[in-house]
């Protein structure tokens, strides 16, 4: 039996209300899922695409070396050294018009239809065509509201067209998930291929990459191992890999000290690297950039705005917009801005520089602590995306992330402080007049705001050394007495 219920979701504009269809199966057949989403896969006249590892040199010198690994090969470097790339077969996509892949894409969305109601996997040809159903493993990540931020916009900026896309409403609360779906699938494929190739999945984090491995491997059951800075990251991301099973190693360094451990780890030891040196992980966040797409019925935004750490989220929004251009989805790419903390600036003083001289930083403390990166594994990656999409790097100190934030907060948003930093990032901008009143802009928010609870307890109780927090909005204690709390409400409203 199969019941079906509808539900409206709303989209402020272009796309103002879409129904979806929810298919909600019975006890029945929840046991054949995966049986039947292996059959169809026999069926599926996509089934022949193929995607493998190649250098990331080839990419950037748009030539192909020869070298080349399967996707199902223990690998993250090339011969030289140098970083690798996802490389899909382009000419096999695009056996398939646009009109399809938009189609496919959008029928896609919102359906219980394994494992293609994922925000990820119903882009899985364009993600990794060579995988089975059967091994994905997937919480339905993705999907994630674009917020029409009509009275931030109009009050703050004098823009009419700003909207934030919300990575951050996701199982674990951030953009993270979107990768994690895609290393610990293909890694669950491999565990099967050949048994005892990997015992178990680790990572260097500040943060986010923790809990979203912790929680894939949970569900896959695979061992998870954490490398966490000690002292550097809100309590909730600290509790939730270790509230999903993972081995935590608090450890007394930086990121860059974490993340230099965990690859020498990795070199001696069958665990595998999850860091996005990784270049599983990119393939599942450029869907991320598809879906903006798609909720703007497939019109290219002018800008699109995104917080810069580790900076393989730059690169890998690039790659998603500048597959659908190659693809003949859209014809242009937005212009792409990255946003770092002042604190943890490398690539802003490279692009200051004319990209003439980069080098790495000790970063400083900030709040935006995901982003608190001072020798960024993806910096080529980033540069290639900034160049080839005319884009620009911006910084924010921590005063202004910090009421950037709060000033957002106060017309219905509830941000991280790394979404503060891109909102502080494009208020620079505006002011500025690179980017325009009616410019079609989109705000990459990278994470749910409640992870940083503790940093927004501290600006708006004013205890935050050196910050003015103007847009603090403390408490008002006010005793059990009508008459006082009368006096308050007069005050205030000016009743």
């Amino acid at each position: 039996m199969q019941l079906q219920t509808r539900s409206s979701v709303a989209r402020a504009a272009p796309a103002a209300c879409r129904t979806r269809c929810i298919k909600v199966r019975s006890a029945a057949h929840v046991a054949g899922i995966r049986e039947e989403a292996v059959e169809r896969g026999r069926n599926d006249p996509a089934s022949g695409l193929s995607a493998r590892f190649v250098p990331f040199k080839d990419v950037q010198q748009a030539k192909l070396s020869g070298e080349e690994y399967s996707l199902d090969t223990v690998v993250y470097r090339s011969k030289d050294g140098g970083l690798l790339d996802v490389y899909h077969d382009m000419d096999g996509l695009k056996r398939f018009d646009a009109a399809h892949w938009k189609k496919l894409f959008d029928g896609r969305v919102g359906t219980t239809l394994w494992p293609y109601g994922s925000g990820v996997w119903s882009k899985k040809e364009w993600v990794l065509p060579g995988i089975g159903d059967d091994d994905i493993v997937s919480m339905f990540e993705g999907g994630t509201n674009l917020f029409w931020a009509e009275r931030f916009g109009r009050e703050a900026l004098g823009m009419s067209d700003l909207w934030v896309k919300q990575c951050g409403n996701s199982h674990t609360g951030s953009f993270k998930d979107l990768g994690m779906t895609v290393l610990v699938s293909q890694v669950n494929r491999i565990r099967k291929l050949r048994p005892g190739a990997i015992s178990a999945v680790g990572c260097a984090s500040t943060g986010d990459t923790s809990a979203a491995l912790s929680a894939y491997c949970a569900a896959a059951g695979i061992p998870s191992i954490v490398f966490l800075p000690a002292d550097k990251i809100s309590l909730a991301q600290l509790v939730q890999p270790i509230a999903n099973g993972a081995l935590v190693l608090s450890i007394d360094t930086d990121f860059d000290g974490c993340m230099k451990l965990i690859k020498e780890v990795t070199a001696e030891t069958p665990i595998y690297l999850a860091n996005s040196m990784n270049s599983l992980r990119l393939e599942g966040q450029k869907t991320a950039a598809i879906e903006i797409l798609q909720q703007f019925d497939w019109q290219v935004p002018d800008w699109v705005i995104i917080p810069g750490g580790n900076l393989g989220n730059i690169y890998a929004f690039y790659k998603g917009f500048k597959m659908c251009q190659e693809l003949g989805l859209v014809d242009r790419i937005p212009r792409l801005v990255c946003a770092q903390a002042a604190n943890a600036n490398p690539l802003y003083t490279a692009f200051k520089r004319g990209w003439q001289h980069y080098e790495p930083v000790k970063a400083q403390t900030t709040f935006a602590s995901a982003i608190q990166i001072g020798d960024p594994v993806s910096i080529d990656r980033a540069i290639l995306a900034l160049e080839d999409a005319n884009g620009i790097v911006e910084e924010a100190t921590e005063e202004e992330l910090m009421d950037a934030a709060a000033r957002a907060d106060r017309t219905g948003m509830f941000n991280c402080p790394h979404t503060g930093v891109a909102l502080a990032a494009l208020t620079k901008l505006r002011e500025r007049g690179v980017i325009g009143p009616n410019d079609r802009t989109v705000v990459v928010s990278t994470a749910h705001g409640l992870k940083f609870a503790q940093s927004k307890v501290a600006y708006h109780s004013k205890e935050v050394a050196g910050l003015t927090c103007q847009f603090a909005n403390p408490p008002v204690p006010v005793r059990e007495d009508l008459g006082a709390v009368m006096d308050v409400l007069k005050k205030t409203f000016n009743i």
